[in-house]
């Protein structure tokens, strides 16, 4: 019997289901080397000023710039050096008049001076110093708090922690930070058709290469969560139930692939549907099998077991509802408005992502067919094209919505 449009659930509907399951998880303190990546758990106030004191922004000679406003190069401009400033020092005397003070980039501006005259435009002399250009006042000078003031706000909660937003902490006098916990995943696949790729294994008629379990491992450590890998199961419910339960309680969310279809042997709804989780049909193209719930309290999400609608799946479902978990402020994937290349058709009742690579041009061509057990042509890609229901055919050069996975 056909499936009704009725009977099938929107992406949004689903998407919402999913991330409705995942609790935020709690702040924890880590040193700043830990926080890489994790989402900051609060606002973070810097504790001191950035500059925290007027310093050279150049090797060079400070001087007050009124007594060198006259220095060319034709005629430059001779003062003694009264003293040396390295970066580091901490009892800078202050700069008398009829003077200059060598310094080198980031130590203190001596109380005085005004600017910092580059070494490059001098003789560069040690007892005495030729000045062969002027100066205006503050030139090649960082005044105190001119990048940040102190106590004010200098990442959001929320913020994802990148390699600038790590240096701007510590910077800012953060030595450690409090952050969300990432999110703890049980990856695990099911299906007696499954062999481990390890060196030496060969295929029978009938078997293939399990896959789904190392590329979802990595999509959930792509998300910024902590993938454990469960060995793969073959479809017995059992053997099923032997490699979930006794992991369950001990994660955030338990992601399977596989086994959700309407055949026989779907020994994932078979395994789960008496313990929580609802199994459904969404309006989707790959991907139409889903399912989503809870296995004695524990977060479950089932994805169906070809590879290009698991990681389909896992992109639309699963990764946005793992980042606001893990306490992300920016929980999608980045998405821009493309022109397609070449002419597509599209189930209409179905919204359809096809894999796509995304040009500078600011055009994208689709990449292998629609089939969802085409992997190479995923690898190959770079971004999904979403084609929204309703949708029967597009032309090229039609704009269509992108959601970008890779730069």
């Amino acid at each position: 019997m056909a499936v009704t449009r009725a009977a099938l659930l929107s992406v949004d509907q689903h998407a919402a289901t999913v991330a409705g399951l995942l609790a935020p998880t709690p702040a924890e303190r880590r040193p700043l080397v830990e926080c890489f990546g994790l989402a900051l758990a609060g606002e973070l106030a810097a504790r001191v000023a950035l500059p925290s004191f007027d310093n050279s922004a150049m090797d060079g000679y400070a001087v007050r710039s009124a007594e060198v406003a006259s220095a060319s190069a034709e005629r430059p401009v001779e003062l003694p050096v009264a003293e040396d400033i390295p970066a580091g020092r901490t009892d800078v005397p202050p700069l008398a008049p009829g003077t200059a003070h060598r310094i080198m980039t980031g130590a203190p501006l001596p109380v005085g001076a005004d600017a910092v005259v580059q070494v490059e435009l001098t003789d560069a002399g040690t007892s005495a110093v030729r000045l062969f250009a002027a100066a205006r006042p503050g030139q090649n000078v960082r005044y105190a708090g001119e990048d940040v003031t102190a106590g004010s706000v200098v990442l959001p909660a929320g913020a994802t922690l990148d390699a600038g937003q790590i240096g701007v902490a510590a910077a800012a006098g953060h030595g450690t930070l409090a952050v969300h916990r990432p999110p703890r995943v049980l990856v695990l696949s099911t299906g007696s058709e499954l062999v481990s790729p390890s060196a030496g294994v060969e295929l029978a008629p009938g078997q293939i290469y399990e896959s789904n379990g190392p590329m979802l491992a990595a999509a959930v450590r792509a998300a910024g969560a902590e993938p454990e890998l469960a060995h793969f199961v073959s479809d017995d419910v059992d053997a099923f139930h032997a490699a979930l339960a006794p992991r369950a309680a001990a994660v955030d969310l338990v992601l399977t692939s596989g086994g959700v279809s309407a055949g026989a042997y779907e020994v994932v709804k078979d395994a789960l549907a008496a313990h929580g989780v609802s199994f459904v049909k969404v309006a989707m193209n790959p991907g139409m099998p889903q399912g989503a719930g809870r296995f004695k309290g524990t977060p479950v999400v089932t994805l169906p077991g070809n590879p290009v609608s698991a990681l389909v799946s896992f992109e639309v479902f699963v990764r946005p509802a793992l980042r606001a978990a893990a306490g992300h402020a920016v929980v999608h994937r980045p998405r821009v408005i493309a022109r397609l290349t070449e002419a597509a058709d599209s189930p209409p009742e179905k919204r359809q992502f096809r894999r796509g690579r995304l040009d500078p041009d600011g055009t994208v061509s689709l990449v292998g067919g629609s089939g969802s057990h085409l992997l190479g042509s995923l690898a190959a890609s770079n971004c999904l094209v979403e084609l929204a229901e309703g949708i029967s055919h597009v032309d090229a050069g039609t704009p269509v919505p992108v959601l970008v996975l890779a730069p």
